[in-house]
């Protein structure tokens, strides 16, 4: 706590991205600190540090805390107080371990909590990851579109809409409607466009029930993150 104050002459309103591994009041006791206070206690702690880290961030910033489930919900409650419920971001669920213990009772858990905040997410901005050669590779172009590979895309939504049930003649000549209780994600005056741009796929026969083309060229360059993080993507 005293070190966190020394720090605010200095870096007030400067640090973007604050990760923390807070005790998680397992009730073990380390070698180096208790692990097993009482919880109100442990809250009052936690909320001295986090009204310090609040202030050391810069308005674009973050905040990342690594939790289990002995303390992690009654921590949320009290950073939303400090940080403002509105600046909640995600709460993502890291599995720390791929095998369960033989001496767990009940069950055992597999996963750790890291709660994710911003400063004013007005103001927040975040990386994408990288795409993968996986994802890429699902892109072909099997009609030599110039605009490169492309994926087919879903042209249906599972819901009906009166507006968005019509019939299409394709290329074959056949007339394909939606199915039961389901709808085009695209109006009745779209589809000249659409057919003119060669944005619909309806199969090498030209028969089958259209398809979106999505290009890679026109895809984000990279993957917004999840809120499930494997082991075998990020380790244990």
């Amino acid at each position: 706590l005293s070190a966190l104050k020394s720090l605010l002459p200095r870096y007030e309103g400067r640090v973007k991205c604050i990760y923390i591994d807070p005790p998680y009041n397992t009730g073990s006791a380390f070698e180096h600190y208790d692990d097993g206070i009482e919880h109100s206690l442990w809250l009052s702690l936690m909320r001295d540090r986090l009204e310090l880290l609040h202030s050391l961030l810069s308005e674009d910033g973050s905040l990342w805390v690594t939790l289990d489930d002995n303390e992690a919900h009654y921590f949320k409650v009290m950073c939303d107080e400090v940080f403002g419920r509105k600046n909640f971001v995600a709460n993502v669920i890291w599995q720390k371990k791929f095998s369960p213990q033989n001496d767990a009772k009940f069950i055992d858990a597999d996963h750790d909590h890291i709660f994710f905040y911003a400063k004013d997410k007005l103001k927040l901005t975040t990386n994408l990851l990288n795409r993968t050669d996986n994802m890429n590779s699902r892109y072909k172009n099997p009609d030599n579109d110039p605009r490169g590979p492309w994926t087919p895309g879903d042209s249906l939504r599972k819901e009906y809409r009166e507006y968005a049930y019509f019939s299409i003649t394709t290329p074959s000549g056949r007339e394909v409607f939606p199915p039961p209780g389901s709808s085009w994600r695209f109006n009745k005056e779209d589809i000249p466009r659409l057919i003119k741009e060669n944005r619909l796929w309806f199969g090498k026969e030209g028969a089958g029930v259209p398809r979106i083309k999505r290009f890679l060229s026109e895809v984000k360059q990279g993957v917004i993150p999840l809120t499930i993080w494997a082991q075998s993507e990020v380790g244990n």
